[in-house]
């Protein structure tokens, strides 16, 4: 009983050193956690400080960069820099707050499609085939219509939405596991279903769980700029990178300098939690990075006997 329940578990905990050294080791790795803690420091800098009230009008309207606007002015006269810098605050929460509502309910359709009962697994399967089939922006938009735009709203439906997607894909991984041998080792040690979910499975499904979670808070990103600029997001007196290209739609051709900076913000968001999640799930599965290599070197040798014939 005890080598069926701490190999896999031990084994695993043995390699935890190993990969944050490769995913320190790894040069994009490391530039998205920069970035990502670039974020994270201005969104908690702007609890306390900014250069200028981001709520603040003024007569300086549409002032191009210069030394006391670094990012210019808006439309009526206030501090670009001061509102991007209080909307990495939104961008965190919907980040944050998104991942976690997708993280349970990927989880807990993605075990009760694979490890239950057929009478329970085929229904909860079929549930989450007819979830996926809804967009995430409509799913916001029902839930906006019934109960008001808000950040809120932006975090249900893109939890719900990509946590059902993500379920779906973390339900082959539950099943490849479930059918490890460590895993019929444990039940027929006598281990209780929880306790193999915990110390075998889950650690095993981690690496995709965690790509999952990446791409679920970039995409949050995305979502909440399309629902804001649709008016289904934030309310005009939450500021966020969103609602500031929402208000930038009718000046893009004429001051595109203005929404290139919230823009801007959201793409380089985006680029770090993608780049993030691949170096994180190449660091857990190091055969991953193997393989790449291994194809790259085959495609390399056979571009050089294409060259030599």
């Amino acid at each position: 009983m005890s080598a069926a329940s701490s190999g896999p578990s031990s084994a695993r905990r043995r390699r935890r050193p190993g990969a944050v050294r490769r995913l320190v080791r790894s040069p994009v790795g490391v530039g998205a956690l920069v970035v990502l803690a670039v974020i994270v420091l201005t969104a908690l800098v702007s609890l306390v400080w900014t250069p200028y009230d981001p709520m603040a009008a003024s007569s300086r309207l549409w002032d191009a960069p210069n030394p006391a606007h670094w990012f210019g002015t808006d439309q009526i006269g206030r501090d670009i820099l001061s509102r991007v810098m209080v909307g990495s605050r939104v961008a965190v929460q919907v980040a944050v707050f998104s991942a976690a509502l997708a993280a349970v309910v990927g989880l807990v359709f993605g075990a009760l499609s694979t490890l239950t009962a057929r009478w329970v697994r085929e229904p909860v399967a079929i549930l989450v085939d007819v979830l996926i089939a809804f967009p995430t922006l409509l799913i916001a938009m029902m839930l906006a219509a019934t109960f008001g735009g808000s950040l809120a709203v932006v975090v249900i439906a893109v939890g719900i939405g990509y946590g059902v997607g993500a379920s779906r894909v973390l339900r082959s991984e539950f099943r490849g596991v479930a059918g490890a041998d460590y895993v019929l080792a444990a039940e027929a040690a006598g281990l209780t279903r929880g306790r193999i979910l915990a110390r075998h499975i889950l650690p095993n499904i981690a690496p995709a769980f965690i790509v999952q979670l990446s791409l679920t808070m970039a995409l949050s990103q995305l979502a909440e700029a399309g629902l804001s600029y649709l008016g289904y997001g934030a309310p005009t007196s939450v500021i966020s990178w969103g609602r500031m290209l929402a208000e930038m739609q009718d000046h893009v051709t004429t001051h595109p300098l203005a929404a290139f900076w919230p823009g801007a913000a959201i793409a380089v968001t985006v680029l770090a939690l993608n780049l993030l999640g691949d170096a994180l799930r190449e660091a857990s599965d190091p055969t991953l990075g193997s393989s790449r290599s291994g194809r790259r070197r085959g495609a390399e040798s056979a571009g050089a006997l294409s060259l030599g014939a």
